[in-house]
């Protein structure tokens, strides 16, 4: 039996992404091309709001438990561990290289027809959303390692992930050495991906555990950002020294456990709620169409900027908001919607398949 809460949280996950570049990302023209900035910047206090809307860490964590399952399940019809691994990726590396793909090809004959400077930055943005599914593929290629940690070692595997988490800032923030924090690119998210093997086991804790888990990853957070070492902003915010997400620091860890014990405290009541016909109906269609609503959600906010741009004569927007910005924030994400279900629409029909979250 499939565990609703499951599908729920990973959807989810990514909707909550696709609505927040959509409804958040502000876009302003220079004369090298579009430049994309955030209302955290010129808002104060509303990066506390990152703590919860900054859903990656719970993604990997939900990924995590999918793909033991279905190794599992995998495993029990005879399917051998590379198969397994190989077909994983190309499931989901074939559509956003065909999207990747058919943008730069785009930018290349706008580029050349047009003889215009900045398509190559335009395409970037558009494709800039899935250097996680990039790292997520890594994370496909390392299953083999990462099983072998989990049986060989089993909790301590997380220990020394976040320990070398821990120690990889350490060697970039005080020593300097920049280019060693992209190690983190892996040890973070591989340790939100391992976390995700103790699914069952978290769920089965009493009820005590989950409220356990809750407070040490929120007193972890306001530790270490009240610091004074890491940004509060669990993105990244123009003018913070650095963020806490290219690459991901330790900061990330701390929201991985308090989202993990987040939504085990919810989760007695949102089973309740998912239990229920309309709400099942919800569930099963947005794990239909999230994972083809992430790959596209650019595109269509391309579309949509581009429709705005014919129609009114501009692209880019005020700095710093203003009060009709935030009252206009559903229309944000209204537009880039409309022109993003065509787009799922097509690749559908050229597939000839529903899309589902990649389970």
């Amino acid at each position: 039996m499939r565990d609703r809460y499951v599908d729920w949280l990973r959807a989810l996950s990514l909707i909550v992404v696709v609505v927040w570049h959509w409804a958040f990302t502000i876009l302003q023209w220079e004369p090298d091309g579009p430049m994309p900035t955030s209302p955290l910047g010129f808002t104060s206090g509303l990066w506390i709001l990152t703590w919860l809307l900054q859903v990656l860490p719970l993604f990997f964590y939900v990924g995590g438990h999918v793909h033991l399952l279905s190794w599992e399940r995998a495993r029990a019809r005879g399917t051998g561990l590379g198969g397994f691994v190989w077909r994983r990726i190309r499931s989901l590396a074939v559509p956003a290289l065909a999207l990747s793909a058919v943008w730069i090809l785009i930018g290349v004959a706008v580029t050349l027809a047009f003889d215009v400077s900045w398509m190559p930055r335009v395409v970037l943005l558009v494709l800039s959303p899935l250097w996680f599914l990039a790292v997520y593929l890594i994370l496909i290629a390392l299953l083999p390692v990462a099983l072998w940690l989990h049986r060989r070692y089993d909790v301590l595997a997380l220990i020394w992930l976040g320990g070398t988490a821990l120690v990889v800032d350490i060697v970039r923030l005080r020593y300097g050495v920049e280019w060693a924090g992209w190690l983190n690119m892996i040890v973070v998210w591989g340790l939100a991906h391992q976390a995700g093997f103790f699914y069952e086991r978290v769920v089965l804790l009493p009820r005590r555990y989950d409220f356990a888990i809750l407070w040490t990853g929120l007193f972890g957070l306001f530790g270490l950002v009240y610091s004074g070492i890491y940004p509060g902003s669990m993105v990244g915010v123009p003018g913070d020294k650095w963020s806490n997400m290219a690459p991901p620091t330790f900061v990330i860890v701390a929201l991985l456990v308090f989202q993990i014990g987040l939504v085990e405290v919810l989760r007695p009541t949102m089973e309740r709620v998912l239990d229920r016909p309309r709400w099942k109906k919800v569930n099963e269609t947005i794990n239909r169409y999230a994972l083809p609503l992430f790959l596209f959600h650019t595109t269509g906010m391309a579309i949509a900027l581009g429709i705005s741009w014919w129609l009114f004569g501009t692209i880019g927007t005020n700095v710093p908001p203003n009060l009709y910005w935030w009252l206009e924030r559903p229309i944000a994400i209204l537009g880039p919607l409309l022109c993003t279900v065509p787009v799922i629409a097509l690749f559908n029909r050229r597939r000839g398949e529903r899309p589902r979250v990649h389970s």
